[in-house]
This record gives C-alpha cells, sequence and structure tokens, in this order.
C-alpha cells in the first residue's frame, strides 16, 4: 500500500507533505518545521497475530452502524478541482481507508534541522526524535562516558523490514557533553550511523494499528466539520450582506428627514396602524419595492436550504461518526494492560468523547436557531410585501399571510443581530449563548445521570464547540505521540569517515547514499524482536576523495551494522565492509540498493577521458559476492572504523559486470523499484529514462 501513495517533498524548500492517491490530493501534513530532507515507508509484511500466535485482524464496527463518511462540501460555484479535493463522485477517501489500513505501515522522514518523525498510515504523527538530542553511552580509559553530535545533519533514514530498527546516516561531530572534540588523529567532522531501537512499532503494532486507523479516521472527519462551518459561515455572510446592504439605507433616509427614530421603531410604528412616516414611505416604495423584497427573500432562503443541506449531509453525519469513533477509543483507553503502555489515556480520551457529544448538541441546536431565523425572516418579507401593496394601492389579497407577533420579535431581537453568524464564527470578543436559569438548572441535574461534565457547552458556540473539540482531540492524540517519542532511543553508533568540513551542508548533499535490509539466508538465527527469519542491513556510500589521501573514487558498502550492537555486548562483531574503486575514467552520481542483496551504480564517463566523454553507465552488482571484510569494534568510539580497509580495496571491472550504456550525461537522484523491477534515470535535456531491470537488453522508456 505504501507504494501506491505517492508523497511529495522539495528537498530544500518544502515544510510539509502531501499524500496523494491515484493523483488526488487527500492531505496536506506539516509535520516539519524545516525543510524535509529523507523519507522511508515500511510496511509490515506479517499478518497481525494475537499474544497466541492466531491470526487477529482489528475489525473497524463503523460500517455496520453508519453510512460512508461524508465528503467535504464544495463552495457553490467552484468546478470540479478548484477547491483542490476529489471529484465528489469518487470513493478516494474510503478506497485509501480499505486499502492502507490493511496492513500496519510507518512513514520516517527526517529534515534540516536533525527532527525525525514518525507517522503510522503516513497520516498519523505517532513519534518524532532529534539526532541533536541524542546521547552515546561510551567507555574511554576504564570510565563511562557520555558523547553527542554536534552540528548534526541527517542525509538518509531507513526503517528495518520488521520496524524494529532505523538506521540513521548523518554528519556531525563526535564530543563529549562538555564540547571536547572525540575525534581524534583527523578532521572532527564526519560521517556518522546511528542504530535507533523503534522496537515499540513491532511490539504494540496492533494496539497502534487500531489507535491510528480511528484516530486518523477523526482528523478526516474533522476537515470535514471545518469545512462545512467555513461553507456555511461564507455563504451565509454573503446573504446577508446582500439584506443589510439594502436595509442600510434605511437609516439614511430617517437622518435625511430630520427624525430622531431608528428603523425599528418606524416599523413598529406601522405595524401599530400609524400613519407611514415619508423616510419609510420613500424605502419601501422606491428603495427597495417588490422586486427588492423577493429578492432578498430568496438570497436568505435560498442560503439557509443551502446551510440545512450541509448540515444535514456533511456536518452532522462527520459528527456522529466522530462520537462513535471516539467512544471506540475511550473503550480501548480501558483496556489498561494493552493501551496504557502506548499512551492512551482514558481521562484525555472520555474529555474528548465528552467534547464530541457536545458538538452534537450544538449541531442540534444550530439547526432549530436557523430554521426558526429563517421562518421569521420570511414572516417579515411577507408583512413587507403587504404594506407595500397597501401603500401602492394593490390588491394584496393573493399575498401570503404574516404573523404580527412574529414581526415584532424579529424587529426587537433579528432586525440588527445576527444569532446564526454569532454561531457559525468565532468572534474576537467572547460571546455567550443565553440560557435561561431553569435550563441550566437542567443541564446540571443531568450530570447525576451521566451527562455532561461540563455544564457550560450551552454557552458556546458552534464554532467555539468545535474549537474546544480539536483542543481536546489534540490533547489526547498528542499522549501516544510522547509516550511513543521517549521509547525511540539510539543503541550504537559506527564513525565511518571524515569528510571535509567546510562547506558540510553541501558537501554531505553531494554524497550519494542507500540504506536497505535484505533476508540473510545464510543465517539460522531469528531476530530477537520478531522471531522471524533474520534480515541484514545494506549501507552504501560513495567515500569522498578528501577523506583520506590514499582513498579516491571508492564506494563503501557496510552490512550487518543493525544487530552488530547486540553482538558487542557479548564480545564480538559481526559487521563486515568492502571498499569498492570506481575505475577513474567513471565517476560515481548515484547509487541505489536493489532486491536480493543487489547494488545498482549510476555512473558518468568523466569529462577528460575518451570520445564518449559525457556518456552514462549502469551496473547492477551482486553485493554478496563483494569480499567483505570484518569490521573489528569495541565500545571505545576513538578512530574511524572504515579506514582499515585501505589495505583491503577490490577494484570494479566494468566490463565484468552487468552494465547499461546510456547515451546521455545523467544526475541525482537514482530512483529503483525493487517491486517493479524499473529504474527511472534523470539526463540532460530535462530527460527521464525508465529502465527495466530484470531484461538484459537495453530497454528504455524516453519521456521529455
Amino acid at each position: 500500500m505504501a507504494r501506491q501513495l505517492l508523497w511529495g517533498l522539495m528537498t530544500g524548500h518544502c515544510h510539509c507533505m502531501m499524500l496523494k492517491w491515484n493523483g488526488k490530493l487527500l492531505r496536506s501534513l506539516k509535520t516539519h518545521c524545516a525543510s524535509i530532507i529523507c523519507l522511508n515507508w515500511e510496511e509490515d509484511s506479517h499478518l497481525i497475530t494475537d499474544d497466541h500466535g492466531h491470526t487477529s485482524k482489528y475489525e473497524d464496527r463503523t460500517s455496520r452502524f453508519f453510512p460512508p463518511a461524508p465528503k467535504v462540501p464544495r463552495m457553490p460555484g467552484l468546478v470540479s478541482g478548484d477547491n483542490g479535493f476529489m471529484d465528489d463522485g469518487e470513493d478516494s477517501f474510503q478506497e485509501l481507508s480499505n486499502s492502507s489500513h490493511q496492513r500496519f505501515n510507518v512513514l520516517c522522514s527526517g529534515d534540516k534541522d536533525g527532527n525525525i518523525c514518525f507517522s503510522i498510515f503516513g497520516i498519523f504523527p505517532i513519534g518524532k526524535t532529534n539526532i541533536h538530542n541524542l546521547t552515546f553511552p561510551t567507555s574511554s580509559d576504564g570510565a563511562e562516558r557520555t558523547k553527542r553530535l554536534l552540528n548534526a545533519s541527517i542525509h538518509k533514514v531507513a526503517l528495518s523490514k520488521d520496524l524494529c530498527r532505523l538506521i540513521v546516516m548523518c554528519s556531525g561531530d563526535l564530543v563529549d557533553d562538555l564540547g571536547e572534540i572525540h575525534m581524534a588523529g583527523h578532521n572532527e567532522h564526519g560521517l556518522h550511523c546511528l542504530a535507533m531501537n523503534t522496537a515499540i512499532f513491532w511490539n504494540r503494532k496492533n494496539e497502534l494499528h487500531q489507535v491510528a486507523q480511528q484516530a486518523s479516521n477523526i482528523e478526516d472527519l474533522t476537515e470535514v466539520v471545518r469545512a462545512s462551518l467555513s461553507v456555511m459561515s461564507r455563504q451565509w455572510s454573503d446573504a446577508m450582506h446582500t439584506y443589510q446592504e439594502k436595509f442600510s439605507s434605511l437609516s439614511t433616509l430617517i437622518m435625511d428627514h430630520g427624525l430622531d427614530s431608528s428603523p425599528q421603531e418606524e416599523f413598529m410604528s406601522l405595524l401599530g396602524g400609524a400613519r407611514t412616516s415619508p423616510p419609510v414611505h420613500q424605502f419601501l416604495v422606491n428603495t427597495l419595492g417588490e422586486v427588492g423584497v423577493k429578492r432578498i427573500s430568496k438570497v436568505l432562503c435560498g442560503a439557509g436550504k443551502e446551510l440545512q443541506r450541509i448540515v444535514l449531509e456533511h456536518l452532522q453525519p462527520a459528527a456522529e461518526v466522530i462520537g462513535f469513533r471516539m467512544g471506540e477509543l475511550r473503550g480501548l483507553s480501558r483496556w489498561r494492560a494493552r493501551y496504557h503502555g502506548i499512551g492512551l489515556d482514558e481521562p484525555l480520551i472520555s474529555n474528548a468523547t465528552e467534547k464530541a457529544g457536545m458538538l452534537l448538541v450544538q449541531v442540534e441546536r444550530f439547526m432549530r436557531v436557523l430554521s426558526s431565523v429563517l421562518q421569521q425572516y420570511s414572516n417579515f418579507f411577507n408583512w413587507l410585501l403587504k404594506c407595500i401593496k397597501l401603500l401602492m394601492s394593490e390588491p394584496s389579497d393573493q399575498l401570503l399571510p404574516y404573523n404580527s407577533e412574529l414581526v415584532i420579535i424579529f424587529l426587537k431581537f433579528l432586525y440588527e443581530q445576527d444569532p446564526v453568524k454569532q454561531l457559525l464564527e468565532i468572534s474576537e470578543a467572547d460571546y455567550d449563548v443565553e440560557i435561561d436559569l431553569e435550563t441550566a438548572e437542567r443541564v446540571r441535574e443531568l450530570v447525576q445521570f451521566g451527562g455532561f461534565s461540563d455544564t457550560e457547552y450551552l454557552r458556546r458556540t458552534l464554532a467555539k464547540e468545535f474549537q474546544q473539540l480539536e483542543l481536546s482531540f489534540k490533547e489526547a492524540f498528542q499522549m501516544p505521540f510522547t509516550t511513543i517519542s521517549r521509547k525511540i532511543l539510539c543503541e550504537d553508533l559506527l564513525p565511518l569517515f571524515p569528510l571535509p568540513s567546510l562547506p558540510k551542508a553541501s558537501t554531505l548533499m553531494q554524497i550519494p547514499t542507500s540504506i536497505s535490509y535484505y533476508e540473510d539466508s545464510s543465517s539460522s538465527s531469528s531476530s530477537p524482536f520478531t522471531g522471524q527469519h533474520q534480515v541484514i542491513d545494506y549501507i552504501s556510500f560513495q567515500v569522498p576523495d578528501e577523506s583520506f589521501s590514499d582513498i579516491v573514487n571508492c564506494i563503501c558498502i557496510v552490512r550487518g551494522f543493525m544487530n552488530d550492537s547486540d553482538c558487542l555486548k557479548k564480545g564480538y562483531s559481526t559487521m563486515e565492509a568492502v571498499l569498492l574503486c570506481v575505475p577513474v575514467d567513471y565517476q560515481c552520481v548515484d547509487l541505489s540498493l536493489y532486491k536480493d542483496s543487489q547494488i545498482v551504480l549510476l555512473l558518468n564517463k568523466a569529462t577528460n577521458s575518451s570520445e564518449n566523454a559525457g556518456d552514462g553507465c549502469m551496473i547492477i552488482l551482486q553485493a554478496s559476492d563483494l569480499p567483505f571484510v570484518s569490521i573489528s569494534r569495541s565500545a571505545y568510539i576513538h578512530v574511524w572504523r572504515l579506514q582499515e580497509l585501505k589495505d583491503s580495496v577490490a577494484y570494479l571491472h566494468i566490463e565484468d559486470e552487468k552494465a547499461r550504456t546510456i547515451p546521455h550525461s545523467v544526475i541525482a537522484p537514482l530512483a529503483v523499484s525493487a517491486s517493479r523491477g524499473v529504474a527511472c534515470v534523470f539526463a540532460a535535456r530535462k530527460r527521464a529514462l525508465v529502465y527495466i531491470l530484470e531484461e538484459d537488453e537495453d530497454e528504455v522508456s524516453d519521456a521529455e
């Protein structure tokens, strides 16, 4: 599923990630405050099982009781696609929900400020850590010391297939807590690998899967509520602007005639049978007229009916499903043995559930207020039409009847007030809805029978209640986020190679790197976390020529780092590495690990070599066949460990490998899909070349 979802980011520029499904924008998330550097999305390949090993699938019961979730309402007048969402006829959200949530998956993203964020299904934030805050316990001269990375920058992140470990490739200066540079004998700025323990994602994947499934759906529904309130507020505001613009001229006419009265007083005098004053006569007959009354009535009534439709088709169904899903989460939160460990806090979830119930009450009240307001406006306009006919001495028998008492109520409470707007909008000044003492007392009495503990909710507006609901959701879902973040720990650090100190960021971005995991068929041991077949990590990167004077044009491949920290505790190391020297007439542009322990290298002909200067080349290597050398490790971190590979460099002979010539100069990045067996190469003249890696012949698709 993760492969079917497209996340867009602009490295170095974009702070947000965009989730697309079949080309349609579903969600834009701003989980980062700095430019995003790298992404890695890993899906659990195993079926969800219970504690006894039986297949266990969490059933989302919502579809039993509710129809498909409502979609975001579109503003009238917008054509399909103008509002950035999917067409109403498409079931993209339903398709996403049915597909993406079947298997547990985690998106990991790193940014320029050193933050690493984790999101379940790519949309529900579940954890965060920062490499600047990580510490590494080490031994030196028999004493325990704590180290950290200074000026650290993330380059690549990769979750293991079992979600239990995260490898982070980053640059930085290894220092102690006092700031003393720890890497002696070389440039202190270098490339490092961190091994992060993310076993919480595996150990509690069932619980996290269930919580994320409910929470992500709730967040989708809150977007429906937010958009509904926004569209309703906009439509009602436009309709009331038409009304106020026309009726404001009456106040001007009253002042021009030198009268000291208000429009309401003039209308009350007219209703009481007194002589019609000149300003009212002029307003009704000349300024407003029969056509004007009918036009304003049509606009207001049309807006009111549209608001009722949005409530019934979007707002109310969304609020009902939110309440149900929060109730499901409240039930889970009471199972403390399973869910307390991932931060599902019962009081916070119960508070959010109560807020969801309050929103439903507010929606019901809004519908009653809106219906009453529309009735009173309609009655007022019927009376005005009757008055205009009488003033113009025209028959009025065919007009709809009106209620004089409702006209009085309208002039007293609605002529210059807008309760619908007050309920829909959050004003700068706190606005409290007035409720009678009897209603307030009944609300307090209901607490004894399981009613809402917050008895002041009826004094809040619909918009304010939704704001309170969002705040309660944020507090409730922040607790799992904080709890999981605390359980993501750094277990190991491996200094790789020194890097030129200046410019650090630009040098790092130019280093081709890749991290991937393959099943270790030669190992009979099983994973200490999952009990499944062991996987082995492969970390590949180009060694900068400036790192060591006697190492040039080399690629380093390290394997076994992920599990090496466990072996070090037992007194031995399983990590291996190899230095692969590329021919001098080629330059490594990018590299990527492929399936079955294969590595794809993207090379360019050196510009000063042969007559084919500028041509590219793509090579597929079998990493398991390379002459790996064991790397000695201990608890001491004081040297660049891979420096000892200088005496065992392997040389790449392109003519002996599976190579393809590319008739263009190529640039990074190299995109490889193991599931589809293709590679995408970006070449000169804005050309994209797609190669089928499984074919021996050069089969390529060209796109300008």
